[in-house]
């Protein structure tokens, strides 16, 4: 394919907790689409090393970047990174993301603490560090959930509260960028195949009969969502969010 024919041909992206799942997912989209990709991992080195060999055999610039995603210096770090080996940052796309399932009268204060620091802190801190370097007409793209609208099952109480959070994040961060033509945006995937939340795993009995397509989503079909807002066709949407859920929130 002309390089020229790439939509991201030239930009620079930056996807959190991408060594896996929907984070992996979203940076080969992107590389594919011609641009260049920092991800950062916390524990999976091996498999951000393999993908960081995948995005680079498609003639991208890639590297990972070990980052506490709940972390204000790792956040800056990350970006500073980013920066400095791609020669910019364009696109920042908040995929980290942590779920503990349960009953909320019993969840531990550890499991509380670690949703709320990375799913909401963790995207304001590597927002805000991003935006010292974001250039007008960039893309901030989180990745909430259909559970931020609502809630279809018991037993995610704290997490569906987190990715709330990132609606109305959206929509301010939204009205502050417009003058910059920043656009900032959710993809709210539901349920999909990952290791967080397997197509045979605990909550899946409960999930199935309440899917308009019965089955699983792949990373892939979020990863598209995702590609779409960060590119030239989504240069007037902003402030809004994509579902990606077969159905479940119809």
């Amino acid at each position: 394919m002309n390089v020229a024919s790439l939509r991201l041909a030239g930009k620079r992206a930056l996807v959190t907790g991408a060594a896996r799942g929907i984070g992996a997912a979203i940076a080969l989209k992107l590389a594919e689409d011609g641009a260049d990709v920092a991800i950062t991992y916390e524990k999976s080195a091996a498999k951000a090393k393999a993908l960081v060999a995948d995005l680079r055999a498609l003639g991208r610039k890639a590297i990972a970047i070990q980052a506490d995603a709940a972390s204000i210096e790792a956040a800056k770090a990350a970006v500073e990174q980013t920066v400095a080996d791609l020669g910019g940052l364009d696109i920042l796309v908040n995929n980290a993301g942590v779920l503990f399932a349960g009953d909320f009268s019993e969840q531990p204060l550890e499991q509380i603490d670690l949703q709320l620091n990375v799913n909401v802190r963790g995207v304001f801190l590597i927002t805000q560090a991003a935006l010292r370097h974001i250039p007008n007409g960039g893309r901030i793209i989180s990745i909430g959930s259909n559970a931020g609208l609502s809630v279809p099952f018991a037993g995610i109480v704290v997490y569906a509260a987190t990715k709330s959070a990132l609606e109305s994040f959206t929509r301010g961060l939204a009205r502050e960028l417009g003058p910059r033509e920043i656009t900032v945006n959710l993809v709210r995937p539901g349920p999909i195949d990952t290791d967080m939340n397997p197509a045979d795993g605990a909550l899946a009995p409960s999930i199935l009969p309440s899917l308009s397509i019965a089955r699983y989503g792949q990373a892939r079909e979020v990863a598209e969502a995702v590609a779409f807002l960060a590119g030239p066709g989504a240069a007037y949407v902003t402030g809004s969010g994509i579902l990606v859920d077969g159905g479940i929130s119809a």
